[in-house]
């Protein structure tokens, strides 16, 4: 059975045209994969289909994939570049999936002050440029080490450290308010 088999073992065998092994690994990384694109859409709905383009990219492309990075990377790459593609060809970008968690014991006015500083985050976000954002979302929303981040967006780990600190600064000046 596929979803017992370790990522190595399935990737391998997707390589060889197991479509079901490829499923194994698309359900595996579906969650991280969607919320990224999610987050860099900016639309749920929109994500869903740079996702579906994206897992459809991966699998024909399964063959070039040669292990340099984890797998989880090289789909973290595959997706970016779907996203980055269909930004590129719409304008402009509702960021509208990011959200504060909220704490259990939340005044109402406190609340909407929280809901109010989220809609300028999102607002501050699509005015951001797509490489910036990528990068920005990669690293302070899903956690991923610069090293990562270059190998997602193909820039070298200079090129990410610098679109990070000016995504930064962008959002903070745009936040300074909100301080």
């Amino acid at each position: 059975m596929p979803a017992e088999l370790d990522e190595a073992t399935l990737v391998v065998r997707a390589q060889e045209g197991d479509a079901r092994a490829f499923e194994v690994l698309a359900r595996r990384h579906q969650a991280a994969l969607y919320r990224l694109a999610v987050r860099v859409m900016g639309d749920p709905a929109e994500a869903e289909d740079a996702l579906q383009e994206a897992l459809l990219d991966a699998w024909r492309r399964i063959g070039r994939f040669r292990g340099d990075s984890a797998f989880s990377t090289w789909m973290y790459r595959v997706v970016t570049n779907r996203c980055l593609g269909m930004l590129r060809r719409r304008r402009p970008v509702p960021v509208e999936e990011i959200e504060a968690p909220a704490p259990a014991q939340d005044s109402p006015e406190r609340a909407a002050e929280r809901g109010a500083g989220m809609a300028a985050l999102r607002r501050a976000l699509a005015l951001l440029p797509d490489e910036q954002r990528v990068c920005w979302v990669l690293r302070e929303m899903e956690g991923l080490s610069y090293t990562e981040i270059s190998e997602v967006t193909g820039a070298s780990e200079d090129a990410v450290r610098g679109r990070i600190h000016r995504a930064r600064t962008r959002l903070a000046e745009a936040m300074r308010a909100w301080r």
